[in-house]
């Protein structure tokens, strides 16, 4: 399955969250999409909350269905908690860090900030957005000036969104660089990962 690109707000009303930027108020109701979903209140069974869960946080990351196994497979080979792992990696995928760094108002404008070739890594252009950032790399907009200008309307629009901690960024020279892993509680906090591990589990 590929990643989703059809109506976000579809997505943002059936989780009843904004896993996409809100467009309008019709995204916030309690209900599912549909002329019948105020009267619709289903149960959940165990299967179908882990399913939901795995959804939300594939379509929150703007992975494909083979991606978003690989990455967990790759945390559950690692020693640790594999839920905490896996979110981890999912942060710190190329993609995630140009967003999180203020460079884009969204993952999905970062793949694509990432894919037309104007971010490099190290100093080299890599063109990735799955590539996993390792501790210590520094990523920064290419010196070119219609990258950089992206980049100057960018930040502008993202100037209120607080740069995680464990990110540092350098405005003036659209530069910045993975300090440290992220910890749980710096990720977000409308997943929950446990749901996710256990329906792959099974």
């Amino acid at each position: 399955m590929s990643r989703y690109i059809g109506p976000r707000a579809r997505i943002n009303r059936r989780f009843a969250q904004s896993i996409f930027t809100p467009g309008n108020a019709e995204e916030r109701k309690p209900y599912i999409p549909g002329m019948h979903g105020p009267r619709l209140h289903r149960k959940v069974s165990e299967y179908a909350a882990g399913l939901i869960e795995k959804q939300k946080a594939r379509f929150m990351y703007g992975m494909s269905e083979k991606q978003f196994r690989l990455a967990f497979s790759r945390a559950k080979n690692r020693k640790g908690v594999t839920g905490e792992l896996f979110l981890q990696l999912l942060e710190l995928r190329l993609d995630n860090v140009v967003y999180s760094l203020g460079l884009t108002k969204s993952r999905a404008a970062a793949r694509q900030f990432v894919t037309h070739g104007h971010i490099l890594v190290n100093g080299k252009k890599l063109n990735i957005p799955s590539y996993t950032c390792s501790i210590g790399d520094v990523i920064e907009v290419a010196n070119k000036s219609h990258s950089r200008q992206l980049a100057v309307n960018n930040i502008e629009m993202t100037r209120f969104r607080n740069v995680p901690m464990w990110l540092e960024f350098n405005s003036t020279l659209m530069k910045g660089s993975v300090n440290r892993v992220p910890e749980r509680g710096e990720i977000t906090p409308d997943l929950n990962e446990q749901l996710i591990v256990e329906f792959y589990s099974r």
